[in-house]
């Protein structure tokens, strides 16, 4: 008898972790973003220079916890910024909870593959290692994502600055 309930209350346990860090995971540290509080919505030029974007419907969320959980949804309003816009050619979207319904990684990902979609850099190492991308569908969705780019894998693994790379900020690795 008493093994049993050192069993259930073992089971009871685990059952509450388990669903503690899954809502965790897929709700406690997010909140979700309005136009203002993500701010102008822009893509890079050959010189760095950011060119804005018009856009509708932004809407996003983010979290503290980590600098590549940012996700957004937009309608892009005007395809003119991205003539001269940087391609971001590593561009791989992360995937959001399920709540955050606008933003299907896989679908967005496909899109990127077969040429229905574009992936432009957003912002460069901001915060050191992370660039946030703006990918653009041929119907006038958008949708943004930050990712660790190659500098940032390299360094975060401790490694030595690569060449090309800008120089991380004191305490980053």
């Amino acid at each position: 008898m008493t093994a049993r309930i050192i069993i259930v209350a073992g089971l009871v346990v685990a059952l509450i972790a388990g669903a503690a860090m899954w809502y965790l995971q897929v709700y406690a540290f997010y909140e979700e973003l309005d136009a203002p509080e993500i701010g102008a919505v822009t893509v890079l030029d050959d010189r760095a220079a950011p060119i804005p974007v018009a856009v509708e419907n932004l809407r996003g969320i983010d979290s503290d916890s980590s600098p590549i959980r940012f996700r957004a949804c937009m309608d892009i309003e005007d395809a003119t910024p991205f003539d001269n816009a940087v391609v971001h050619e590593r561009a791989e979207p992360l995937v959001a909870p399920g709540w955050f319904d606008c933003f299907d990684a896989a679908a967005i990902g496909a899109a990127l593959e077969s040429g229905e979609a574009r992936a432009y850099v957003w912002k460069l190492n901001e915060p050191y290692g992370i660039d946030r991308v703006l990918a653009v569908t041929r119907d006038g969705r958008g949708y943004a994502w930050n990712q660790i780019n190659a500098c940032g894998e390299v360094v975060f693994d401790g490694d030595p600055v690569p060449p090309g790379c800008p120089t991380p900020p004191e305490g980053t690795y």
